[in-house]
Formats: structure tokens, C-alpha cells, sequence
């Protein structure tokens, strides 16, 4: 992570909410059916994405029976080479934001390289780390965080659902972080690593 976006004001960096929907859970033999993606900066929304994608492989029951995507719905669905350059332009030059985003930047990472492409280096906040260290929930699930803070959870389990309840999860913590005197990113990257 570079020293110029670490310097760079919570409030001047546009985060980009990403989630993606899977057919399993391993990056090597489960593929993305869905992905979205909302940028911000502060509380002003810049842009949106959501789709649908077609796997190319079957969806087994356990996955549709989480999120409720099937074959039948993804069927005419874009391949994600189709989706790969509006989701790298809508990421370009943003801090990725997810609930647990490894897993989800794990699987982008496969998916640019079944395209050809290499997934860009961005930094990245995790929600679920976020509300691990400073939250005192049932559970650090993203539905529960945001229902006890909330947040309405119609649609959990769905890519666009997901990215917003996210992005409003951050914004509660924003809250507090700069209470505690949090200004730039590097500040609240420390916050939340306890350096």
C-alpha cells in the first residue's frame, strides 16, 4: 500500500463496496454468478454495478439455497470476461471495502486470471475485521452486524444488498473513528490492525 493513499483523508478516498456470489465456496473449482459494487466518497454514492454471470458450470443446491441465484437465471447471462473491464474501471483508483473481502478479492483474483487479466493492487478495509475488534455483536455475520446496528437486511445474500449494507456498516464506524480522532487512511489502518 502506497504512502500517498495511507496520507490521503478518509474523507477525499472513494471506497468501492464490492461482493460476489459464488457457486462454492473455493476459489479453484467454485466460479462468481454475481457481483456488485457501489464507490463512494464520504456519504456521496458515485457509482453502481451489479450482474448477474454466467459460471459456466452448475450451481449446486447448497450455494442457490444461500443466496437463491439458479441456473435458470444466469443461464443468459454475461460471461465475466463480458463484466471484467466496467468492474476494473468502477475499482480503478479506490480502497476496496468488503465483509471478509479476502474471500471475495480471492475470488475476483481467479476470475481475472481464468480472463487473462491480473487483478489491480488496491487497499482494502474489511468490515468483518471492523466489527470483530470494535463491535459487541451476537455474531460478526454481515446480516447480523447490520441488523443490530440497524441496517436493514431485506435481500442479504444478494451482491448489490450486500455491498450497501456494508458501505453502511463503514459508515457507522467512520463515525466513531474520527470521534477518536481517526483522519486519514493510514490513521484508521493502524486503528483497526492495533499498530
Amino acid at each position: 500500500m502506497s504512502n500517498l493513499i495511507l496520507s490521503k483523508s478518509i474523507d477525499d478516498i472513494v471506497f468501492a463496496s464490492i461482493d460476489v456470489e459464488t457457486t462454492g465456496l473455493s476459489p479453484l473449482n467454485s466460479r462468481v454468478c454475481e457481483i456488485a459494487a457501489v464507490t463512494f466518497q464520504g456519504v456521496e454514492k458515485k457509482e453502481d454495478f451489479s450482474a448477474l454471470v454466467n459460471p459456466e458450470m452448475s450451481i449446486p443446491c447448497v450455494a442457490s439455497n444461500v443466496h437463491g441465484i439458479t441456473d435458470d437465471m444466469v443461464c443468459q447471462s454475461p460471461k465475466f470476461g463480458e463484466v471484467v473491464h466496467k468492474l476494473t474501471a468502477i475499482m480503478e483508483g479506490t480502497v476496496l471495502l468488503g465483509h471478509n473481502v479476502k474471500f471475495d478479492i480471492k475470488f475476483l483474483e481467479m476470475e481475472f486470471e481464468r480472463v487473462g487479466m491480473k487483478f489491480p493492487e488496491l487497499a482494502f478495509v474489511d468490515t468483518l475485521e471492523i466489527a470483530r475488534k470494535f463491535g459487541k455483536f451476537n455474531n460478526n455475520k454481515l446480516g447480523t452486524v447490520a441488523k443490530e446496528l440497524g441496517i436493514s437486511v431485506d435481500g442479504w445474500h444478494r451482491a448489490l444488498n450486500d455491498v450497501i449494507m456494508t458501505q453502511k456498516i463503514f459508515e457507522h464506524f467512520i463515525i466513531i473513528f474520527k470521534k477518536d480522532g481517526i483522519v486519514t487512511l493510514g490513521d484508521m489502518m493502524k486503528k483497526i490492525k492495533g499498530v
